[in-house]
């Protein structure tokens, strides 16, 4: 099995090259460090602790981790990676000079053994879902322990990897530890061949986020700036096609009923904003540009505002009456609602919520968010929502309370790591 895995991979790396060098014709970020992926650069600090974080919703669920082992440990170096140039932005923008950013190797022996000469960890910590039999060899081998943190699989996914047989068994036999999200979790490693007693449930450590300081303040200011007497509702994350075009037109029939509303949209990539853009004139909606920099959006016959830039989304979150929450309304999976929901604002997302499937169903559950199935639903929600302060005080303060009472999964998960720390090359947990 191993051999067909690494055959596997040695013709699909090629061709994952050239996706991201044909992706760079048109996002240079894409060319950025490419040596990385087949496990170059520059050698770091020696006996820190490396985290993996794949993408954007990774790096914030890391981010607690981060700030906690900086500060409990001030020396300790450490290193986060990630998949997408998109995380890796957030992750430089996040951590500043916490942790050295660059991208995880691929999966193969060459790019892994580089990557481990150039990182040296003492203990590895992987985010929620990311099992690369390499990776977790090249571990083993050094004897560096391996946890898994706030990990999550599905039924469906559990599936697939049963079909490699002890490929992944052997590769989850490799981990120190697994810090599952809920039980149904830890049962699913188990069964994969995680070892039951290093397996254990610690809950979702994206519920111990901080909001940054000053951001609600941040957040007034945007909205005396864009919306002073006006109803304002973000669209954050959103996908082009089907998405973008029901946020469209669910401000267009918002405008019907509520003339002055205004929305920002903000398109889930930064190679998008020129289409987003397009789409808006193609639709005859009155728009202007946050990279304009123009003071305000003028007069009530502007539309939208499109946040064109990077790192904003939450200081609009924090001016906006409403939230949807894009990547739902069509098959991605959905993005961050716990930002929102701390903020207290309330929420709309579509039914496609796989990557957080836990936190929407609480949110929903607890009458912090609501589901809208297609662009009709979210058109009369939306305007039903900007016109009723009440109902969008009590979603908001729903969310904000589901927040604050699932904090505490970094408190558990930093009591499983400590003593991983205080043994360098220590092969796992003592019994």
């Amino acid at each position: 099995m191993r051999f067909l895995y690494l055959l596997a991979l040695y013709l699909a790396v090629p061709l994952v090259s050239a996706v991201f060098l044909w992706r760079g014709l048109r996002d240079r970020s894409y060319w950025h460090n490419f040596r990385e992926r087949f496990g170059y650069g520059p050698r770091l600090a020696a006996h820190g602790v490396w985290l993996h974080a794949v993408s954007v919703g990774e790096v914030q669920a890391c981010a607690p981790l981060v700030s906690a082992l900086s500060r409990l440990h001030p020396g300790l170096p450490l290193t986060v990676t990630t998949f997408t140039p998109t995380g890796c932005a957030r992750a430089r923008a996040l951590f500043g000079n916490l942790a050295q950013v660059r991208y995880v190797p691929f999966d193969l022996p060459g790019a892994v053994r580089r990557f481990f000469r150039r990182v040296q960890p003492r203990l590895a910590v992987i985010f929620e879902t990311e099992l690369w039999p390499n990776l977790y060899r090249e571990c083993s081998r050094r004897r560096v322990p391996l946890v898994l943190a706030s990990a999550r699989i599905s039924a469906r996914s559990v599936k697939g990897y049963q079909r490699l047989g002890a490929l992944f068994r052997d590769t989850l036999a490799r981990t120190a530890l697994v810090a599952a999200q809920g039980a149904g979790d830890a049962e699913r490693f188990r069964s994969l061949g995680a070892d039951p007693a290093n397996t254990h449930v610690t809950g979702n450590i994206k519920f111990d986020f901080e909001l940054p300081e000053g951001l609600a303040a941040r957040g007034a200011q945007l909205r005396t700036q864009y919306a002073p007497d006006r109803p304002l509702w973000v669209a954050g994350s959103t996908h082009g096609g089907i998405e973008e075009q029901a946020v469209i037109a669910a401000q267009q029939s918002a405008r019907r009923r509520l003339p002055g509303a205004l929305l920002v949209l903000a398109p889930r990539h930064p190679s998008r904003f020129d289409e987003a853009a397009q789409a808006l004139r193609s639709a005859g909606v009155a728009f202007t540009r946050r990279s304009a920099g123009a003071a305000s959006v003028g007069d009530a016959d502007c539309a939208v505002l499109l946040l064109d830039s990077l790192g904003e989304l939450l200081e609009f979150y924090a001016a906006a009456d409403l939230a949807f929450v894009g990547g739902s309304l069509v098959p991605i999976g959905g993005h961050n609602l716990l930002e929102p929901a701390a903020l207290g604002v309330p929420i709309l997302v579509g039914p496609h919520t796989a990557n957080a499937q836990e936190i929407a169903r609480l949110l929903i559950g607890r009458g912090a968010a609501e589901v809208v199935h297609d662009g009709g639903e979210l058109a009369a929600r939306v305007t039903a929502l900007l016109a009723d302060p009440a109902a969008r005080e009590r979603m908001g303060t729903a969310g904000r309370a589901s927040v604050e009472a699932n904090r505490g999964a970094l408190g558990k998960l930093l009591a499983l790591i400590e003593p991983l720390l205080e043994e360098p090359g220590s092969p796992g947990p003592r019994a």
